[in-house]
């Protein structure tokens, strides 16, 4: 709990330094305001020979924004942009700073994949007022943060959250049966919006085993080692957990090394990129993130040469069982 306030209370004080005129949204989708006249702002640099876009992510410890900035600056190439790749190390200030310095060099566009949910709406923010049309991938930004701010973005392009979630509820029921007795405990991070949705979607499939129920949720934080400390200690404070569900490729991968000593408890969850399916690790779902990246600068270009841009693009994930190995790139 005190993580949770204290992350609020951080993203509030982000929220402070970009505090504009709030004006009419609309909410579109539901996931993401847009621009209420349907309207884009088209900065002048969009008609440079080489247009220069901006591109925020949020750590390359994770392989997942390795394949995407891989993803980002080969496609960038093949579209004739100029494409600058900048890195937070997980930290919501320094994200936005980034941004701030990259808005000052004009782009045609902004590209974001942020940090956590509710604080993007400050980078949102700030992109809106130097008239700079923002693209989200990936990380949902939060709806409620953006309507504070009179926000919008024009487009998010991210995986197909709450159904990666059914897939993994549908495969657990296929291997371990329909009505057999499940005590699920979730390795999630749950302050951010795709995380949520993923432990969503496996509620609401899971719950077709009326013998299925969740008894634990812990915050692996989206990290490999905090997700291991956390799976030790819900493993230990509920020795009846049967089944894992990690809403995150690194939070796999932790919960994976906790499940030593557990020999009956089943793994399932967002893949763990090149780690074989074996074992207790019965089954997983992985997003393609070089892709992503590809996507997004694919919709910028189309943008700037006149097409008008889906305000969401949701995409399925592809699924993994026992004895198939993610390939590199294939990623929670």
């Amino acid at each position: 709990m005190q993580r949770r306030i204290s992350l609020t209370a951080a993203a509030a004080g982000i929220l402070l330094l970009l505090t504009g005129c709030a004006g009419a949204i609309d909410t579109g989708t539901g996931t993401a305001p847009t621009a209420s006249d349907g309207s884009i702002p088209r900065p002048a640099s969009c008609d440079d020979d080489t247009p220069y876009i901006a591109v925020a992510l949020p750590n390359l410890t994770n392989p997942y924004y390795v394949a995407m900035k891989q993803g980002f600056e080969e496609q960038g190439t093949k579209n004739g942009f100029k494409v600058e790749v900048q890195v937070a190390n997980d930290d919501d200030a320094a994200q936005l700073s980034q941004v701030q310095s990259m808005l000052q060099k004009k782009p045609c566009a902004l590209a974001l994949n942020a940090v956590k949910s509710e604080p993007a709406a400050a980078i949102v923010k700030a992109a809106n007022d130097a008239g700079v049309p923002v693209f989200t991938v990936n990380v949902t930004v939060s709806p409620e943060a953006l309507e504070a701010q009179g926000a919008s973005i024009v487009q998010y392009l991210g995986a197909d959250n709450s159904a990666g979630g059914r897939q993994m509820a549908e495969q657990v029921l296929a291997d371990l049966g329909a009505d057999t007795a499940l005590n699920i405990g979730f390795v999630t991070e749950p302050d951010e919006v795709p995380t949520v949705q993923r432990d969503e979607g496996f509620e609401e499939g899971i719950a077709a085993n009326a013998n299925a129920s969740v008894v634990a949720k812990v915050d692996g934080n989206v990290k490999p080692d905090d997700s291991l400390a956390a799976t030790t200690e819900m493993l230990s404070g509920n020795p009846d957990i049967n089944v894992v569900f990690a809403s995150t490729g690194p939070g796999t991968y932790g919960a994976l090394q906790g499940l030593e000593g557990h020999p009956n408890v089943s793994l399932y969850g967002f893949c763990a990129s090149e780690e074989p399916l074996a074992g207790q690790y019965k089954g997983c779902v992985a997003q393609e993130p070089e892709s992503y990246g590809k996507q997004v600068i694919d919709q910028i270009r189309g943008w700037v040469d006149g097409d008008t841009p889906e305000p969401e693009i949701l995409l399925p994930l592809k699924m993994f069982v026992s004895g198939d190995t993610p390939a590199p790139g294939e990623v929670g």
